[in-house]
């Protein structure tokens, strides 16, 4: 025997035997290595870890577990084992050592000692986890494992000595050995260790719930707080969310609470804390101050003004204080993934003995447990890595959260402080973006970013074992995979220049889509859909062309990728065999070589990827960094002090909007004494609003003081409405008090609107007050004011949306001398010349300076810039009747004799131009919700009687709500959703790429048996020839591979591509054919939506997706059959294994598409809220209700958590089963092979080699069937527009007989017509029949919703009939094809619609008529001078929706196309708002010379412009009450149109 070892002296017995140990039959371990090397393993274990325990104590939010029937067990077994071991190390004493003749050792004495040492150390922790709120540790579940697990072999060597001395005592030998020590020493272990295992079941579960913590939680908390350290790292804690989900699709109240740890309230203080250091640090302070750790105490998180401190030395990056308060975790996490990089290189090594094992079974065959051992090493090592990497990734997906969180919230707070000339340097969607695409893009990459040490540690690895099995010749091989890097870069490089080009080409017709369907109606009326139609299908036709380059390019770059394993593999054997005869492919070599080869292939291909998603990022660093550096504004502007007289003065201001140079206000001297009201006056563009805006604080101050004292309430000029309810943007955020409230209501003139509304006042405002008319919002922004009980008021003319009555209303209610307010301070912006003598003090403002202020009288008096601006006011003609009248009196009274007579004349002026108010239309069109409400401009308001507002509430209800909400898809897809792709797609793509991707496999697995039967043929050692042969069918099989796989490849991404085209071609046939009540209830986003997201999700997505899953699953086939023809009894086990994959499958796809659909919905109100944010800063700053928003949106940020935390954990939870099962098949390929006599090494470890592959496959394989689940809703919901119900049929086989020029006379005749908008809607028109002869000029005139704009759509059958018809030239229009019909009438419509393209385009999109018509038609219309002055004329470009040209001009365009078409009758909906005097008899004159022989049917809001025509049809509530010549109703003064003339002063 060597020499003993310190052990062996330790111990008094020897510590190892190898002869024991491994060379035996029967293998055993030695009591000393039992008692020593097992028991300390798990005490040093818990000993290095414990500090992670410690931490935990610190890091714990709560505090005082009450006593629970696990903790009292818990304290006392683990009292129990000390005892036990005391025991032990007194008896050591007793019966060893002195007086007995047993001998005492070391190991006797120490042994007890460190195990009392630790169990006092885990007795510690129970009352401190207890005291300090930690439910389950770990570390102790970890110790107690490994100390069951390492005392199984003692267990089995005490039984079988107890044994042996049981024997020996029945023998009846003479001398009986003293066996009390031992006996003792069995007693106690045995008794020891069912405690010890008593301790390890007590571990599985958590104690009880602590009493006190920092945060309530609720019966809806996530479980994971309390679960157990081992439902932790199996998630077992999520399965009653996935039973949830499998069985009825998740709802948002399913959800559990957000977990504490990562909600705004404990992320930012941190975050905040850091942030504020680093700026400290690059923004030098004149006076350093030490500032304490952020917290939460008060709810508020400050952060730190870059600019706000003396000199800059540098930006201020995100970057230090990421670190700093995220790093931590992070740093926890790559530990776990270096532990998962290394356990990856012993699972070749592994596989290594296993091949040698079997490869020895025929020579030298090695015990049976050995083989047993190495699969079992082998599936825990498999095991464990699952373990590890699934807390790797949660960690990673833990602080992508939390910096997504700490990123969205501090741009949030910067928004709300950034000065306006730094706001003025993005858009509000470049800042929305910050948080949308920005913060995300940083949670993007955590997951990743651990690559940067880990590929080159993994490459590294791979190729210091491979050179020791195949020594220089890796090179080769590497050189290969080197070499495709660039080849990859070059490609991914062209496939983005392509992506870009495909977002250009989709971009514009996204765009071209959006046009078409605002403009639909148009179309639909001059029937030019087709022309539309062709524009769009030219450009998608030019986005396939691109789609389809870049199928060719990802073609090559997944042939690039799946030949480098194989040409790497090739390449390195040829040259290891080709360099030296000796050089021979063993089995073992072939498979280690291959199993290190697949390790270093993920590295590689996430390389490029890596370096371009670090670029982005940094992209984004630098955006934020921008942003959050970006000026604030400086609180000093304004300053509060109490001690000055008035409650608002301004000194000697000049201000500017942050240009240094330029000033916008100077020397503006103001005071407002207590509860007065000041007006501001002047023209446009003079600088009242900005007054305004430097009072607030809004404006940079150059010079001077401004000085308020109160609180104060603003009402911007453009009314910043929330989407919430009407209520919610009245209280803004101040508590409801029903009196005041009503109060408030009455005064600003809206309980008639509240009344309207569906809901009432709880009626929720879509974005930036959507369906609301701009009256309206003014009115509810100025009620907020009111409500909101300040004590100073500016008020930015809120008088101008609304109308003449309603402003006299509100003045009188609200602002004057009489109102609510008459106790405040009162700052007016107003245009209203009507209300001035009633206010304390005007200040008129001219070109940025107060040009003159006192009151009415005196200011008339001095004849200064006041008079003038109230001439140019009256000129603009902006009054209405009374108000004249009023103006004339005010004046009378106060003005001097020689300042009245260009007034009067000014008066005159305005009154030819009034409108009558006793017929201001509104338009059928805005009682279903969709057309703009039309009036004058500035005059949105109309207040019809009450009748009409009962009414309408009447139709509300039996509308129901008018646009319908989107149904979100639950549940599954069905099958015909997938058929109908499929078709798309065409049967011999589908079959051919099935074929395809069979063959490929095929091939790979041909390729790998052919190596095994290489590696397994003696005779190549001395054969070369046969050698090379081997060498040249393996490269042929390669080949093939390869070219299998770019068809293939190319197959799916063709396939894909002809059905997105198919696809597109039938959604946007079908959707030009809605009819228009189809339109006016499907909101446009929802339609172009289905024209970009899912058609995108066509053309990108779903091709990808869908050649993933094939290439996975023939690889998880071909595993099945490789396995199965090495050990056939594989296949028994594959079945139960299926199940178990199934079930979990099928569990995962249900919750988890659930929870994403959750999550994107979750998603969008941060930033919509954000956006309206950053639109109503200054209203928010102006209330100071900051704080309420940064919750608003801090609670907005955890709600998206608490969807999206779920459905990352749900990824976990299912890799963790799936890798399971993978590991499964791991375990019984290996068993199968070893036990099952299998003689062939090279079908072992090609068996073993494709099975440790699989576990990814099989995660692949779930992820993306079931994203293949969620992106199929696309065709499902293309598919369901593609069978909505269509208009009638646009030509007619009977049109081709109709005579060319019908109707050649325009008779028209209505009988008995009636019509209604939409089914269950009551008719508009009722039974209306009248006789136009040819070529008569008819007026049609009636009261807001008496239904003249329906006869005209009748007309066109834009609506068509419920009974009656109508008849043009004897032809019944309901029997023609609507193109003929529509083709052949003419309408000027009301509202001017022009589309992007050139003005030529516009007129004639059909390119039929010839230069000169078109300049004819031009000319006609007044537009000629116009268009010669263009520099490209006819081909100038008109932008979206006709911008760049005035309102006017678009009329007039209008007119040409008219002229253009010259069809026997017209159809003139008159239009209001557009068109000055001159320009409107320019029209008329046109009208009148040239459709002269024509039918011109005249929709009047003016009565000026039909007094001589030949008929008027008066229509009231649908029915025609008078018809007859103009002249024969005025005679009449009873008619109703006689009343409507004498309002309209005609009379």
């Amino acid at each position: 025997m060597a020499e003993e070892s310190a052990m062996d002296r330790f111990c008094g017995s020897e510590f190892w035997n190898s002869s024991l140990s491994w060379w035996t039959e029967d293998p055993d371990l030695t009591p000393c290595f039992e008692q020593t090397a097992l028991v300390w393993t798990p005490c040093a274990f818990f000993w290095l870890f414990m500090l992670f325990d410690f931490w935990y104590l610190k890091a714990s939010l709560d505090k005082n577990i009450p006593w629970s029937k696990i903790s009292i067990a818990k304290l006392l077994f683990t009292i129990g084992l000390l005892v036990i071991t005391i025991l032990d190390l007194i008896m050591a004493f007793v019966k060893k050592g002195g007086d007995s003749e047993l001998p005492r050792y070391s190991l006797d004495v120490w042994g007890p000692i460190i195990k009392i040492a630790t169990f006092l150390l885990v007795l510690l922790f129970i009352p401190l986890n207890r005291k300090f709120g930690v439910q389950t540790s770990g570390c102790q579940f970890m110790f107690w494992f490994l100390f069951v697990i390492l005392s199984i072999p003692r267990c089995r060597t005490e039984a079988r000595a107890h044994q042996q001395r049981n024997e020996i005592l029945d023998s009846n030998q003479e001398e009986i050995p003293d066996y009390s020590w031992e006996e003792y020493q069995f007693v106690s272990f045995f008794i020891f260790y069912a405690f010890a295992c008593v301790m390890l079941f007590l571990n599985c579960f958590s104690d009880a719930m602590p009493r006190q913590t920092k945060y309530k939680r609720g019966p809806n908390e996530i479980p994971e707080l309390s679960a157990s350290f081992l439902s932790r790292i199996t998630y077992r804690w999520f399965d009653s969310m996935a039973l949830k989900g499998y069985r009825n699709p998740l709802e948002e109240d399913d959800l559990w609470d957000l977990r504490p740890q990562d909600s705004c309230k404990e992320v930012m203080p941190t975050f905040a804390y850091y942030w504020n250091k680093n700026v400290r640090k690059n923004y030098k302070q004149a006076a350093q101050t030490s500032e304490p750790k952020a917290q939460f105490a008060n709810g508020k998180v400050s952060f730190e003004n870059p600019q706000g401190n003396g000199r800059k030395k540098g930006m201020a990056s995100i970057m230090p204080p990421i670190y700093k308060s995220f790093g931590g975790i992070f740093l926890f996490g790559s530990f776990f993934k270096l532990i998962a990089d290394v356990l990856t290189f012993a699972q070749p090594q592994v596989l290594s003995l296993i091949i040698g094992y079997v490869e020895a079974f025929e020579t030298t065959p090695q015990p049976e447990w050995k083989g047993i051992l190495y699969s079992v090493l082998l599936f825990v090592l498999a095991s464990i890595q699952t373990f590890i990497l699934a807390q790797y990734f949660h960690r990673m997906f833990i602080v992508g959260l939390r910096i997504r969180t700490a990123l969205i919230n501090c741009i949030y707070r910067k928004a709300l402080r950034i000065s306006n000339a730094a706001r003025k340097e993005s858009t509000v969607g470049e800042i929305v973006n910050l948080m949308a695409v920005d913060a995300q893009r940083f949670m993007d990459l955590t997951t990743y970013l651990n690559m940067l040490w880990s590929a080159p540690l993994q490459i590294g690895l791979a190729l210091y074992f491979l050179w020791q099995e195949l020594g220089p010749s890796v090179l080769a091989g590497l050189a290969v995979m080197i070499i495709m890097i660039p080849l990859n870069g070059f490609i991914a490089s062209r496939i983005k220049t392509y992506q870009i080009q495909q977002m250009t080409y989709k971009d514009k017709r996204v765009k071209l889509m959006n046009e078409v369907l605002s403009g639909i109606k148009v179309l639909k009326l001059y029937a030019w859909e087709p022309s539309f139609e062709k524009q769009v299908l030219d450009i998608r036709d030019k986005e396939i062309a691109t789609l389809r380059s870049t199928a060719y390019l990802n073609a090559s770059t997944s042939f690039l990728w799946s030949c480098a394993p194989f040409l790497v593999s090739l390449v390195t054997f040829a040259t290891y065999l080709l360099t030296d005869e000796a050089n021979q492919l063993s089995t073992k070599k072939v498979f280690v070589s291959i199993a290190l080869f697949d390790i270093i292939k993920l590295p590689l291909t996430i390389i490029p990827m890596l370096n371009a998603d670090i670029a982005e990022t940094q992209v984004s660093v630098k955006r934020i960094n921008k942003f959050l550096n970006s000026e604030e504004l400086d609180p000093n502007n304004v300053q509060h002090d109490k001690s000055r007289p008035h409650p608002i003065i301004i000194e000697n201001g000049h201000f500017s909007w942050g240009d240094e140079d330029e000033t916008t206000l100077k020397n503006i001297s103001m005071e407002v004494p207590k509860n007065n009201l000041v007006a501001i006056v002047g023209t446009v563009g003079s600088g009242k609003s900005s007054v305004v805006q430097a009072i607030l604080g809004e404006m940079e101050k150059i010079s001077g003081s401004v000085n308020t004292v109160g609180r104060l309430a603003y009402v911007p000029q453009q009314a910043w409405i929330q989407n919430a309810t009407v209520r919610d943007n009245i209280l803004f955020g101040k508590a409801y008090d029903r009196k005041r409230y009503n109060r408030v209501i009455d005064a600003c003139a809206l309980r008639t609107d509240i009344e309207i509304l569906s809901a009432g006042d709880l009626t929720e405002i879509g974005e930036k007050g959507i369906n609301l008319s701009g009256g309206q919002k003014q009115r509810i922004s100025l009620a907020r004011a009111v409500y909101n009980d300040a004590d100073l008021y500016l008020l930015d003319d809120p008088l101008s949306a609304v109308d003449a009555h309603v402003g006299k209303h509100i003045f009188e209610e609200v602002i004057g001398p009489k109102g609510m307010l008459k106790n405040k301070t009162r700052v007016l912006v107003t245009h209203g010349i009507t209300f001035l003598p009633q206010v304390d003090n005007i200040y008129v403002m001219k070109a940025g300076q107060v040009s003159e202020n006192g009151t009415y009288a005196q200011l008339l008096k001095n004849k200064g810039a006041f008079a003038d601006f109230l001439i140019q006011h009256l000129q603009d003609g902006e009054e209405e009747e009374e108000d004249l009248n009023q103006i004339k009196r005010q004046l009378s009274e106060n003005a001097e004799p020689e300042l009245l007579a260009p007034i009067e004349k000014a008066i005159k002026l305005a009154r030819t131009e009034s409108l009558s108010d006793s017929i201001s239309v509104t338009s059928a069109d805005s009682l279903m919700g969709r057309g703009s409400l039309r009036r004058r401009a500035r005059r949105q308001e109309s207040y019809d009687s009450a009748a009409s507002a009962a009414s309408l509430k009447r139709k509300q209800e039996v509308e129901g709500k008018l646009i319908e909400t989107e149904k979100s898809q639950t549940g599954g897809v069905e099958f015909a959703v997938y058929k109908h792709y499929i078709k798309s797609v065409g049967i011999f793509l589908s079959v051919a790429t099935l074929v395809l991707n069979f063959a490929f496999q095929a091939f790979q697995i041909g390729s790998n048996i052919w190596l095994t039967q290489w590696s397994n043929d003696k005779e190549v050692e001395t054969n070369t020839a046969k050698r090379d042969m081997y060498l040249g069918v393996y490269g042929a099989f390669g080949f093939a591979q390869v070219g299998l796989n770019f068809f293939s490849s190319l197959m799916i991404s063709l396939g894909g591509l002809q059905c997105s085209r198919i696809l597109h071609n039938e959604l946007l046939h079908s959707n030009l054919r809605w009819p228009m009540e189809l339109f006016d209830t499907t909101p446009l986003g929802r339609v172009v939506n289905r024209f970009s997201k899912d058609i995108d999700t066509i053309d990108n997505t779903l091709p990808f997706n869908i050649r993933v899953v094939l290439s996975q699953a023939f690889m998880v086939l071909a595993t099945i059959v490789v396995i199965s023809i090495s050990t056939p009894i594989f296949l028994a086990v594959i079945v139960p294994i299926g199940f178990i994959y199934y079930f979990a499958q099928r569990f995962y796809v249900a919750t988890s598409r659930q929870l994403m659909r959750l999550e994107s919905v979750s998603r969008s109100p941060i930033y919509s809220h954000f956006g309206e944010t950053v639109t109503g800063v200054s209203t928010i700053r102006a209330y100071t209700v900051e704080d309420r928003f940064i919750e608003e949106s801090d609670n907005k940020v955890d709600k998206n958590q608490v969807c999206k935390y779920p459905s990352l954990i749900a990824n976990r939870w299912l890799a963790i089963r799936l890798e399971m099962v993978g590991n499964l098949i791991i375990l019984f390929a290996s068993l199968f092979a070893v036990l099952g006599g299998q003689s062939n090494p090279g079908l072992v470890g090609l068996s073993v080699s494709y099975a440790l592959q699989v576990t990814q496959t099989l995660n692949w394989l779930v992820r993306m069937s079931s994203d293949i689940e969620t992106n199929i809703v696309s065709v499902e919901r293309i598919k369901e527009y593609g069978e909505t119900k269509q208009e009638a049929a646009w030509e007619l086989e009977e049109d081709k007989k109709k005579p060319k020029n019908w109707p050649a006379d325009g008779r028209v005749e209505f009988s008995n017509f009636q019509v209604r908008y939409r089914e269950g809607l009551d008719l508009v028109l009722r039974g209306v029949s009248f006789n136009i002869s040819g070529g008569e000029k008819v007026g049609i005139v009636g009261r807001t919703g008496a239904g003249k704009s329906s006869l005209t759509l009748a007309l066109f059958r834009i609506i068509e009939s419920a009974g009656g018809k109508i008849i043009i030239d004897g032809e019944d229009i309901a029997q023609l094809g609507l193109h003929m019909l529509r083709s052949r009438l003419t309408i000027i419509p009301q509202d001017p619609v022009l589309f992007s393209g050139s003005l030529r385009a516009n007129l004639d999109p059909f390119d039929v008529k010839t230069d000169e018509e078109i300049w004819k038609a031009l000319e006609l219309s007044h537009l000629k001078a116009f268009a010669k002055g263009l520099t490209s004329g006819l081909n100038h470009e008109i932008s979206e929706g006709g911008d760049n040209l005035s309102v006017g001009q678009r009329q007039l365009v209008c007119l040409a196309r008219a002229l253009l078409r010259k069809t026997k009758v017209l159809v003139l909906d008159e239009a209001t708002a557009a068109v000055d005097l001159e320009t409107d008899d320019l029209i008329q004159k046109t009208i009148r010379s040239e459709f002269k022989d024509c039918t011109v049917l005249t929709i009047a809001h003016r009565l000026n412009t039909i007094m001589d025509s030949d008929k008027v049809i008066v229509l009231d509530k649908g029915q025609i009450t008078e018809f007859a010549s103009p002249t024969e109703l005025l005679d009449n003064p009873k008619s109703a149109f006689y009343s409507m003339a004498k309002d309209a002063n005609l009379v």
